[in-house]
């Protein structure tokens, strides 16, 4: 077998050993240029490595984290009866008023899709709050909402509306202008109907994958104490501040059509 040494190699002729010609040794000498070059190049491929990295840590498949104050809020949803217009199994209220986003509404029906928030009493609603994530659920998004709100379904009147392109994360329906409350931004409302219009490409069924509802936190001293109440809840609904001095609030009004009956 040829056998290869520093100074160059020796080849198998005729069952004799003769020397060949001399090659260039295996191993070359580094200039200290060429290792400075060679460092310089490690440096750039490691802060490309630290760019790729930051790309990772900015892609919208990062989770966003929700910086809503909630300070003087409280959350009235419990407050409220929800109904959808239709659902898939397991994707229903449930999935939709869960706490973990990774659950949704899926509607399982024609468009328009429809979700009733009925309170049972009037409401004074601050926040209107809403869970997309368009990366996830691409044609479920929703592109187009309009939110009504009312007495009854018979007075529903809209006070909202809402287009979107890639929606991803918690969204807050504009209350500027309803009229309640000392700075008129303040939803008084026995019911708060949300109405999915549109859904991207075109989409029949949609995603809704979170919605809140806030209303003022209001003083302890002035809720009235009923089975909802543990945590001041119905403290939070239209007029229900009992009178000052702390005392026992006025009887309703008989209605006047009561009195009038006539027997015939």
């Amino acid at each position: 077998m040829p056998r290869a040494n520093r100074g160059g190699t020796r080849a198998m002729q005729g069952g004799r050993i003769s020397a060949s010609e001399d090659l260039p040794p295996l191993a070359e000498e580094f200039s200290a240029d060429d290792i400075a070059d060679a460092d310089a190049r490690a440096d750039d491929y490691g802060e490309m490595d630290d760019d790729d990295d930051n790309e990772d840590a900015d892609s919208p498949e990062t989770d966003q984290v929700d910086t809503f104050d909630t300070t003087g809020l409280r959350d009235i949803g419990n407050l409220a009866s929800w109904r959808v217009s239709t659902f898939k199994p397991g994707c229903g209220v449930d999935a939709l008023r869960d706490e973990d986003t990774k659950l949704f509404w899926q509607s399982d029906g024609p468009q328009p899709h429809i979700l009733n928030i009925h309170f049972i009493k009037m409401v004074n609603i601050r926040h209107i709050r809403i869970y997309l994530d368009f990366s996830l659920d691409e044609s479920y998004t929703p592109t187009r909402i309009q939110f009504l709100a009312g007495t009854g379904y018979h007075d529903l009147i809209d006070f909202a509306e809402l287009s979107f392109e890639q929606p991803k994360g918690w969204i807050e329906v504009d209350l500027t202008g309803v009229g309640g409350g000392p700075d008129g931004n303040t939803l008084r409302a026995f019911i708060v109907q949300m109405k999915v219009l549109e859904n991207h490409q075109n989409g029949k069924d949609t995603h809704v994958r979170g919605v809140k509802i806030y209303a003022a936190e209001t003083a302890g001293s002035g809720q009235r104490t009923t089975r909802n109440s543990a945590e001041g809840g119905l403290g939070l609904l239209a007029d229900e501040a009992e009178p000052d001095g702390g005392g026992a609030a006025a009887p309703p009004e008989e209605p006047s059509w009561s009195t009038n009956l006539v027997i015939r």
